[in-house]
């Protein structure tokens, strides 16, 4: 009966840590929201535009450019999950990112077409959210 009693107890105590664990979880995702959003804009943005780059204005001067819009998608989508599941390197990927978008939107910014120009633009807010979040 003692066994009994303090294996249910275990199974109460166990089961309320859970459900702390799932609410700080719920808050951390709730609360890095934004970023994530913002993430997933960027990528997309930088797959549209890898896609629109190869369609209408392959040229040797947007082969960079091409190189830094996959990386930068490549690197919001890697942050992203990182942040997701709350990974303790989660920072470490975020400063990179804001890294890696901030050079993308530099070598966007040198074209003057409106694509170019908006993704630079979204490229270079994803930074700024990204370093704000490693330096949390």
């Amino acid at each position: 009966m003692l066994n009994n009693h303090l294996t249910e107890n275990n199974q109460m105590q166990m089961g309320e840590e859970m459900d702390m664990e799932a609410s700080d979880m719920m808050n951390l995702n709730m609360h890095h929201e934004k970023l994530l959003k913002t993430l997933q804009e960027c990528e997309a943005t930088c797959e549209h535009m890898t896609t629109h780059v190869l369609r209408h204005m392959l040229t040797p001067p947007r082969a960079k450019q091409l190189e830094l819009l996959r990386d930068c998608a490549d690197i919001c989508t890697f942050t992203s999950k990182y942040i997701a599941r709350n990974s303790d390197s989660s920072k470490y990927a975020a400063n990179l990112c804001a890294y890696i978008c901030a050079v993308c939107g530099n070598e966007c910014l040198k074209f003057t077409d409106e694509a170019s120009q908006r993704c630079a633009e979204i490229c270079h807010n994803c930074s700024r959210e990204c370093k704000e979040f490693s330096a949390m």
